[in-house]
């Protein structure tokens, strides 16, 4: 099956939520003085800019091939996601710390408690709808995998970064609803401070994680087996080609891959043989694997491809 255009509609409902999330958290840390709440709203403001900086980069993405960019801008979205993983480290994280620090040196009691409790609600419910969102468009694509291997295997940060993002904002919501609750229970400040250091901690455990998986994909992972094996099985079927070697692909986008073929071609095949096989060759991935954005056919001994194989360590 093709490979489809990331979802946009995720990236939408997401922004959409942290925006309403964030400034109704301000406002609620404004009342009531709660540093778990000034942190959270922090959280979902710089949530708010990734999905920003996510749909710029899904629509530099699509910019078609350029005299300096032959093979395209594919890229530029593995590229802004990894800088989205920066801005959850940098300041979501970096600000929830700085200001857990703060409280726990000088805590500060709350005011108006009751208002944090209804923002936490309404935030919940606006981030649980996003996170449904995500989760619809990512399970429909993960197929039998874990969602663990799935997000490994995924070449679409645009969807696990939005499901991640929510999942940590979801599990924000409870340990602020924590932190607040014991120092108010307990007539102990410093918890709230301590909530805020807990939320510094999440998000630098998804930041690094949403990091691990931005640079694999900006630095160039290969296709799925299953696309692979398709390019190979349209080979093997063209009366030119004698023995089909092998194929090395490398994704530049969810939906733009670059595909190398290494093929021995049969002895009495001509010059414009090879041509002809290399136009079918072309013209079938054009109809049935659209994702194959360019395809480089080499001509080459099934010994010289088993050389060049043996120089790259197994997975």
């Amino acid at each position: 099956m093709p490979i489809g255009r990331p979802s946009r509609k995720t990236i939408y409902a997401a922004l959409f939520g942290n925006l309403l999330i964030a400034v109704t958290k301000f406002i609620a840390a404004g009342f009531t003085g709660s540093s778990t709440m000034l942190s959270e709203g922090v959280h979902s403001l710089v949530d708010t800019c990734n999905e920003v900086l996510l749909l710029y980069g899904l629509n530099r993405s699509s910019k078609p091939p350029d005299a300096n960019h032959p093979l395209g801008h594919g890229r530029e979205l593995y590229f802004w996601s990894f800088i989205v993983a920066l801005l959850v480290f940098a300041l979501g994280a970096g600000v929830s710390f700085y200001e857990g620090v703060a409280h726990v040196l000088a805590p500060v009691p709350m005011e108006n408690i009751g208002v944090n409790y209804v923002v936490l609600a309404l935030s919940a419910l606006f981030e649980g709808y996003s996170w449904r969102v995500a989760l619809k468009h990512f399970r429909s694509s993960k197929g039998k995998n874990s969602y663990l291997d799935a997000i490994r295997e995924s070449k679409d940060p645009a969807t696990f970064t939005v499901l991640l993002e929510d999942s940590a904002a979801l599990a924000g919501i409870a340990i602020a609803a924590v932190g607040i609750t014991s120092a108010y229970y307990f007539e102990m400040p410093v918890l709230d401070g301590v909530g805020s250091l807990c939320i510094g901690l999440l998000l630098a455990v998804t930041a690094i994680f949403l990091a691990r998986e931005s640079k694999g994909l900006l630095i160039g992972e290969r296709a799925s087996a299953a696309l692979e094996a398709s390019i190979l099985e349209m080979a093997r079927t063209d009366p030119a080609i004698q023995r089909v070697n092998g194929v090395m692909t490398v994704h530049l986008a969810p939906d733009q891959v670059v595909a190398a073929l290494s093929a021995e071609f049969r002895d009495n095949a001509k010059a414009d043989d090879i041509e002809a096989c290399v136009e079918r060759l072309e013209r079938r991935l054009a109809a049935e694997r659209q994702e194959i954005t360019v395809l480089f056919v080499k001509p080459q001994t099934a010994k010289r491809w088993k050389d060049h194989q043996a120089v790259i360590p197994p997975d």
